[in-house]
């Protein structure tokens, strides 16, 4: 396990960046890990003074993997809840306790139901509560949690606006529990555990920013790149309400843990030379002359030794010498990274190309986590691969049947009726699915998840979706892949971890088509978790395939893209597609093709653009940090990184 841990007794120069202790983990996982067995500790150290312990606990995405330790460490360890009292943070208001969405549902499946804590010891905010009776029970609420004796661990998220709680920024130091408007940000950030923005609800119930700071030690976790922004703010900048989390710099025994995504823009990390010594691999030159040349608005070799001095790279010039050397050899990094042969140029050698030219034609192997990530990520890239004659397979890896709106369900079973009706067909059954359908989408509940034969209704649309891309692209249709992972067929937001059936799926189709070469999502930011578990699968099917000795795997290369939610930064880059304008609008038509996912999308996330626009935006970004770098101008570009196993 690797771990970064800085506290106060530890002085060095990052310590005059960072304001709040910080322990960073390689993966949430461990992370999680480390919260878990300390509260476990916590919860013992009690139990061995025959006291209780309070827990001020969170929901959400990321808590969720410590509470899976926690009741491991209750089933396999005999760690025992019987003298723990728990109060949770928030709860949406107005929302059923029993609703899928509901912070209580979300405590009893994730934790309470699969330990021995008391249920009278259990309290949560009441989505129920009559609203003219709000401000007594939240009063109640903090004299329940006053006569417990105060909470003696307190566990907290972060939310992409600064939000602890619900605590939305303007939250004031010394407020209490009470009843909050949620900012629109928090409603678009949580939207993926609804079916669309109009159904998260606008207000919520929080502990104040008093209350939490009462707790006797704090835990705040943050994984992801999402989150690296503003853990940077809350971390390294001023105490302000308009970051709340900030304020736990103010309190006495605050640790944030976080995962090496959501530290990525701490000094220590985003400039690593202005916090001490550091080895100047030629990656680290690339990132500190990128960000130094992206800083001044100048292009790589119009850097000088005095930019160098001025801006905390003297020790850079140091060990490396003139500027004007360092410059040509970052230039000439950015350069060898831009090609139009994504599959290697054949009959051609070219020391510093990002892929090999031979085999020619390779065989490629795309994976899309959701059958649209292939032309929203790559599609500039896809249909190069084909038009240079490369053989090019695509697996989707699910069904994405959660990301297709109820109309659409009801508009294509209508079809199909007159389909058959106009082809003399007897179309009674399908009238019969149509009426059912209709029925059961008039009374669903919002906290209702579809029936299994709407579900796969919804899957068979976006299927005929992604055949329609790959035909327009000119995939023929046995290169075309469904795999259905089972980890995803919830019906609901969550999905399942990875398990051994998706892997054995997985590693089957590796070794039917023997892959020269491999993209894959490598977007962590997306909400949903699914691009995160999607690529773990392939991961780990290459490891068990490599291990196997199966011999294609030592001439199969892995390419990352990003997915809708973000970019590679541009100093990891190494391999950018460039795409004319011509190009950009040829994968604009494939990306329309998926009708289901234009205008409203169901679960998209926190970003309210279509994601044609996130993509052209994206590329379009891509290309334009190429050309401020001081190389040729393009319309767009795709990126993509490569993945050593």
């Amino acid at each position: 396990m690797h771990t970064q841990t800085k506290t106060r007794k530890q002085m060095s120069m990052v310590d005059s960046f960072e304001k709040i202790p910080v322990r960073i983990f390689d993966s949430l996982k461990l992370g999680s890990v480390f919260i878990a067995r300390e509260i476990a500790a916590q919860i013992r150290q009690k139990q061995a003074e025959g006291k209780h312990c309070v827990l001020g606990l969170a929901t959400g995405s990321s808590p969720k993997t410590i509470y899976a330790e926690l009741v491991r460490l209750h089933r396999e360890e005999g760690l025992s809840f019987a003298n723990v009292i728990t109060f949770n943070l928030d709860e949406y208001f107005p929302i059923d306790n029993d609703a899928l969405q509901s912070y209580n549902r979300y405590m009893r499946e994730q934790l309470f139901n699969h330990v021995d804590i008391d249920p009278v010891n259990i309290h949560i905010p009441n989505g129920e509560w009559p609203k003219d009776a709000i401000k007594k029970f939240c009063a109640e609420y903090d004299n329940l949690i006053e006569q417990a004796g105060g909470i003696d661990v307190q566990i907290l998220g972060i939310g992409n606006n600064g939000h602890i709680g619900f605590n939305e920024p303007g939250s004031s130091r010394f407020s209490r529990t009470r009843l909050i408007t949620l900012d629109n940000s928090t409603r678009i950030a949580n939207a993926y555990e609804f079916t669309n923005i109009s159904q998260v609800p606008r207000l919520a119930v929080t502990m104040g920013i008093d209350t939490i700071m009462k707790a006797r030690k704090i835990y705040l976790m943050a994984w992801g790149p999402m989150k690296a922004p503003v853990i940077q703010k809350a971390v390294e900048e001023h105490v302000t309400e308009q970051i709340p989390a900030s304020i736990l710099q103010q309190h006495n025994d605050t640790v944030f843990v976080l995962d090496q995504m959501a530290a990525a823009e701490l000094t220590r990390y985003r400039s690593p030379w202005l916090t001490g010594d550091i080895e100047w691999t030629s990656l680290m030159v690339k990132k500190a002359v990128v960000n130094l040349a992206l800083k001044l608005g100048k292009p790589v070799l119009g850097l000088t030794n005095s930019d160098y001095n001025d801006h905390g790279l003297g020790d850079l010039l140091v060990e490396k010498g003139d500027a004007y050397e360092i410059n040509l050899q970052v230039f000439y990094l950015l350069r060898d990274s831009i090609t139009g042969w994504p599959g290697g140029k054949p009959n051609a050698v070219i020391p510093n190309h990002p892929e090999r030219s031979i085999p020619y034609p390779k065989r490629c192997l795309i994976f899309s986590p959701h059958p649209d990530d292939d032309i929203i990520s790559m599609g500039g890239t896809f249909m190069r691969l084909h038009d240079q004659g490369h053989d090019v397979h695509v697996a989707y890896q699910t069904s994405g049947n959660i990301a297709v709106t109820d109309e659409f369900v009801t508009r294509f079973i209508d079809f199909a009726v007159g389909f058959e009706e106009i082809s003399g067909i007897d179309a009674s059954k399908s009238r019969e699915i149509l009426s059912q359908a209709q029925q059961f989408l008039a009374h669903k509940k919002p906290s209702e998840s579809d029936t299994q034969e709407i579900r796969s209704i919804k899957g068979l649309i976006r299927r005929g979706e992604a055949k329609a891309t790959c035909r327009y692209v000119g995939i023929k249709d046995a290169n075309i892949h469904f795999q259905n992972l089972p980890f995803y067929e919830t019906g609901r937001v969550e999905k399942k971890p990875m398990g051994e059936e998706d892997v054995a799926l997985t590693m089957a189709l590796l070794r039917e088509v023997k892959p020269h070469q491999i993209f894959a999502a490598g977007d962590l930011a997306d909400p949903h978790g699914t691009h995160k578990v999607c690529l773990d699968i392939i991961f780990e099917s290459m490891r068990r395939l490599k291990a196997a000795g199966d011999d294609w795997v030592k001439d199969c290369w892995v390419w990352l893209y990003k997915g809708a939610w973000q970019e590679w930064n541009i100093e990891e880059i190494e391999m950018a597609i460039p795409m004319s304008p011509d190009q950009v609008m040829k994968k604009r038509f494939g990306i329309f093709i998926h009708q289901s996912q234009k205008d409203m999308v169901p679960f998209q996330g926190s970003d309210s653009r279509e994601f044609w626009q996130r993509a052209e935006d994206r590329n379009g970004n891509t290309a334009k940090l190429y050309a401020q770098l001081g190389l040729t101008q393009y319309a767009a570009m795709e990126a993509f990184v490569r993945w050593h196993y």
